[in-house]
């Protein structure tokens, strides 16, 4: 085996109506490198937590309005309340934000263009994610004009 061998490493796509992606951008033995290009800034990428996995965000081009829905505590039906908290990512304000398994998360593009890198500490697995749809917690995605 040639110790100066160049890989070239095919990359995932996976294109929706809310976004283009580009996923395991770098085959690393553990985790994975995304990027989504979101051009639309109508749609909400939103709700879905995760069991074991934590997700770190930050924006390289243009703004995301980043919702998080944190577990408070039990209510007498032993299911969990939530309290929503908001976050402003932009290419203008170098920020990151790190998600712990747990909390439901989820994002709007503020302006057309924006790009999303994410780093996910495992391997994308459809097992460890749970959906719920934008709405379920009684929030609103819309930004108030001030």
């Amino acid at each position: 085996m040639d110790p100066y061998e160049i890989k070239e490493l095919d990359i995932q796509y996976h294109e929706d109506d809310r976004a283009q992606r580009k996923m395991n951008i770098f085959d690393i033995p553990k985790g994975q490198i995304n990027v989504s290009y979101v051009n639309s800034t109508e749609h909400v990428v939103a709700w879905h937590k995760h069991n074991t996995q934590t997700d770190y965000w930050t924006c390289v081009n243009g703004s995301f309005k980043v919702g998080l829905a944190i577990p408070t505590h039990l209510n007498e039906c032993g299911t969990d309340s939530f309290k929503i908290r908001w976050h402003y990512l932009s290419d203008k304000n170098p920020k990151a934000i790190a998600i712990p398994p747990g909390v439901y998360h989820g994002y709007k593009a503020l302006e057309p263009g924006s790009i999303m890198l994410y780093y996910l500490t495992e391997k994308y697995d459809t097992a460890d994610e749970l959906k719920v749809p934008p709405g379920y917690f009684g929030e609103s995605w819309e930004t108030k004009s001030k």
